[in-house]
């Protein structure tokens, strides 16, 4: 990826050495056996801290703030750590892969930590996958090498050895504190990361480990925790399997190798006819370099094209392929200038292109498989498209290094900027913001019932409706969006949009229909009416949600209309459009209208608004039964509503009410 403001001259050229070290893997793969890619998703354990840790104000910005720098230093050396002080409260985050995983899979662990974690908050979390750690807190903790209360062992249930050899169980025991003993001692030599192994003879199960300590740790400390760790994981022998998960370090062993890289250790006399072996057929390879190099090159550039780079032939023959050096030059290699918004999936930029029309390119993050996903989604479901108020897709590149889109460019930005910037310039009028609702409206009644296939755009939100120079609003950002099939009621899916909009059934059992996006729209109406934006953690009539209810019950909707219109808007019509809004917002999805009868009710302004039978608050009735053994902290808070911070798309997860608290909070878009 190339850096904002980089020149294409500045792109790092591949080394000479890579094309040599080609022929050279290929021989000594027939030596040693790699372990196939593996970004090593599974959770080993989720550990949340208690209520006297973080708590509200601000750490859902907070934590996403740290969570970005974080995601650039990952992406630079494979980990990082950073810390935001101010404003209160305090949020450390540090994240790690393990020292063996390839790029990809190191990013792919860290969104999938990304999409886990948040469920711990407004608590302190740490996160052990299998490949990756991730853990943030209220306090500085890089250099804690153990934590008593947290430190977690997870030894398997199955044992290496039948029940009744106890010597074969001793033998095998021996070989377990042998190999963590070596694999501790080289961790600590090795800047704190080592795997080591034992391979089984005559039908004895081998034994293989990973020790890898946080590089905030100094090599004392590093000792120290894999000392402590060592004497934990030892215990669980002879179980197949040993996880030991400290404040700073992680130890695991197991009778499967599971590491991406070879064993150390092992015969010198093998290790050097392995060497002499490899040698001589490199020797040999000399002559058959040139024509390797190109059958690799092509090969390489074919699957990636092939695998990453899938446009469906609609789209490849539609004319819409921008060259991807046009699009650099247009927005003066993403200059920070040229920026319009930041988001989990990428940035946007704004660019002027040789012709001088202005357009909106947006920069996907990097082409791992979910970004990628995410992009040809995209592209498939506007491509085709067409409605006043959804924002038009102009085209896209996938030549250059990373993918890029390229939309119609919308003058007036988004609504979230428009209603609630500071010292606005521009107060929306009634009339204003009506048409804004109504033109929401319409969009996503097209969406779910005008095309071809009904589809949900799971991410509306204030930040995702741009305004263009007649204030018309434009449904923008299709990279959550999902199709259903008509015959289909509801589709099960890993939670992803933005917490504050999510619908309960969405956000308690992941079932997506298209009364999510109902739910969504109503939350962005009263947001949009009110000029106040929904919060998480705000208590009683601090919530928008709860006061335009309270409203509700005691007849005066009127009072819940933005103080900034002093009175200069139809009563009975903004307490028509508002009720609407609670139609929309209500628990139970079977009570919320369908979108196109939204439409007719605010076209229609003699008509009957119907009364919301439900208030716009999650209860505990309406989780599910597994959840009911929750704390009363969890429903309570659940029950305030969310807030307007990002979910980012899970890889491979889906978050459920038997974890502490159903949430993934990011960046905003």
């Amino acid at each position: 990826m190339i850096p904002n403001g980089a020149s294409p001259s500045m792109r790092s050229p591949i080394p000479i050495s890579a094309y040599f070290a080609l022929p050279l893997l290929a021989l000594s793969s027939s030596f040693f056996s790699l372990a196939l890619s593996d970004p090593r998703i599974a959770e080993a354990a989720l550990l949340c801290g208690n209520s006297t840790g973080i708590l509200a104000g601000n750490i859902i910005p907070n934590f996403g703030a740290v969570m970005r720098v974080i995601l650039g230093s990952v992406t630079d050396q494979r980990w990082g750590n950073y810390s935001l002080t101010s404003p209160p409260p305090p949020v450390y985050g540090l994240a790690q892969c393990h020292g063996d995983l390839i790029e990809t899979d190191c990013l792919l662990c860290f969104a999938e930590s990304r999409t886990r974690i948040p469920r711990c908050l407004p608590n302190s979390g740490r996160l052990f996958l299998d490949g990756c750690f991730l853990r943030y807190d209220g306090y500085n903790f890089y250099n804690e090498t153990a934590d008593p209360t947290y430190d977690t062992l997870k030894c398997s249930s199955s044992s290496a050895v039948p029940a009744d050899q106890k010597d074969r169980a001793a033998e095998f025991s021996d070989r377990v504190d042998r190999v963590l003993t070596n694999v501790s001692a080289s961790a600590v030599q090795n800047k704190g990361f080592a795997v080591a192994g034992e391979d089984g003879a005559g039908g004895a199960a081998g034994v293989y480990a990973l020790a890898q300590c946080w590089s905030t740790l100094d090599a004392g400390g590093c000792r120290a925790c894999l000392e402590n760790a060592t004497s934990m994981a030892r215990s669980c022998a002879p179980r197949e399997e040993a996880r030991a998960m400290n404040a700073g370090c992680f130890l695991r062993y197991s009778t499967a190798k599971f590491y991406n890289v070879p064993v150390t250790g092992g015969s010198s006399r093998v290790r050097i006819t392995i060497a002499i072996a490899s040698s001589a057929a490199a020797a040999i390879s000399l002559v058959l370099i040139g024509a390797y190099i190109g059958y690799r090159t092509y090969s390489k550039k074919k699957q990636v094209r092939d695998s990453l780079m899938r446009l469906p032939a609609s789209v490849s023959k539609s004319g819409l392929y921008f060259n991807y050096e046009t699009l650099e030059k247009a927005t003066n290699f993403f200059d920070n200038s040229r920026k319009l918004g930041q988001g989990g999936a990428g940035s946007v930029y704004k660019g002027i292109l040789p012709d001088g029309k202005v357009v909106a390119v947006k920069r996907l993050v990097f082409n791992t498989r979910q970004w990628v996903d995410d992009f040809f989604n995209e592209v498939n479901l506007i491509n085709g498209i067409r409605h006043e108020n959804l924002v038009r897709l102009l085209g896209c590149s996938i030549e250059g290094p990373e993918s890029l889109l390229v939309y119609e460019y919308i003058p007036n930005r988004s609504l979230d900027q428009v209603l609630f910037a500071n010292n606005a310039a521009h107060v929306l009028t009634w009339e204003e913001r009506l048409h804004i609702i109504t033109g929401t409206a319409e969009g996503l009644a097209f969406l779910h019932g005008g095309c071809a296939v009904k589809i949900i755009h799971r991410d509306i939100k204030t930040s995702n409706i741009l305004l263009d120079e007649n204030l018309t609003a434009k449904i923008a950002d299709f990279g959550l969006a999902r199709c259903i099939a008509p015959d289909a009621s509801h589709l099960s899916t890993g939670i992803a949009g933005t917490l504050g909009y999510m619908a309960p059934e969405y956000l308690v059992k992941g079932q997506l229909t298209e009364k999510a996006d109902v739910y969504a729209f109503g939350v962005l109406v009263l947001e949009i009416l009110s000029g106040r934006k929904n919060s998480i953690f705000a208590q009683g009539s601090g919530s928008v949600l709860q006061s335009v209810w309270k409203h509700y019950k005691s007849n005066n909707l009127a009072a819940c209309v933005d103080p900034a219109l002093r009175g200069e808007f139809p009563v009975l019509e903004a307490s028509n459009v508002l009720q609407i809004s609670l139609l929309c917002t209500q628990a139970s999805m079977e009570l919320r209208p369908p979108m196109s009868r939204i439409v007719e009710m605010l076209n229609d302004r003699d008509r009957v608004v119907p009364q919301p039978k439900q208030p716009p608050f999650l209860n505990a009735s309406v989780l599910s039964d597994e959840s009911s053994s929750r704390s009363s902290y969890t429903q309570t808070w659940l029950s305030n509503q969310l807030t307007a911070s990002e979910v980012s798309s899970g890889l491979m997860g889906s978050l459920r009410t038997n974890s502490r608290h159903a949430i993934q909070a990011s960046e905003p878009r």
